[in-house]
């Protein structure tokens, strides 16, 4: 540190006041502890005296644990033909539907081919229907638009992955748990004893 004062932190938080950097270090070696400045564009600046090895434990520690629980939305693409058969339709907006349920962004792709190209207006329709099927579960983050042979539109979902994944392991758990208390409701049944 090259200034001649510092506005000193003790080790619990409490401020202890603008004190000579000298007097710090000594205050510091004293209680076995290190002195880091932690706000050095301050007047004077402030430093803290801390274990900072414990400090970037921990530190690392946090971001680790924000690392794991960070979830990533995946772009899912599923395609669709103008002339769809109704049954293959209810199937892609099946897929649509768990997509978007896990917390997935959707990609959805109508290609043209031939005279088809000639009838963009068809397409819109069919991209509006299956926005209008799935509404509950997510919204139109991008307009459909014409892109050479290909019409797309992407569906985002309402809820974030990250809580779409907990929902999903609640689930799980409730699951697993009612199982369990029925299994143990069952009747015990044992051979008759002659």
């Amino acid at each position: 540190m090259r200034v001649p004062e510092v506005r000193l932190v003790g080790p619990n938080g409490e401020q202890v006041g603008i004190v000579r950097v000298e007097d710090a270090l000594r205050l510091a070696e004293e209680a076995d502890l290190d002195l880091v400045e932690v706000a050095p564009d301050a007047r004077p600046p402030v430093a803290k005296l801390m274990d900072f090895g414990k400090f970037k434990y921990e530190s690392a520690m946090k971001a680790r644990d924000a690392r794991r629980n960070q979830a990533n939305t995946v772009l899912k693409e599923i395609r669709f033909r103008l002339k769809i058969d109704p049954h293959d339709y209810g199937t892609k907006k099946g897929h649509v539907e768990r997509f978007l349920t896990a917390g997935d962004k959707v990609k959805v792709m109508i290609m043209f081919r031939g005279r088809e190209q000639s009838r963009p207006e068809m397409g819109m329709r069919l991209l509006q229907r299956l926005a209008d099927d799935v509404a509950e579960l997510g919204h139109v983050e991008s307009t459909p638009r014409l892109d050479g042979r290909n019409m797309t539109m992407v569906i985002a979902p309402h809820r974030k992955k990250a809580e779409a994944r907990d929902d999903a392991r609640r689930e799980k758990e409730r699951r697993r748990v009612e199982e369990g208390d029925s299994a143990d409701e069952a009747p015990q049944t044992s051979a008759p004893t002659s």
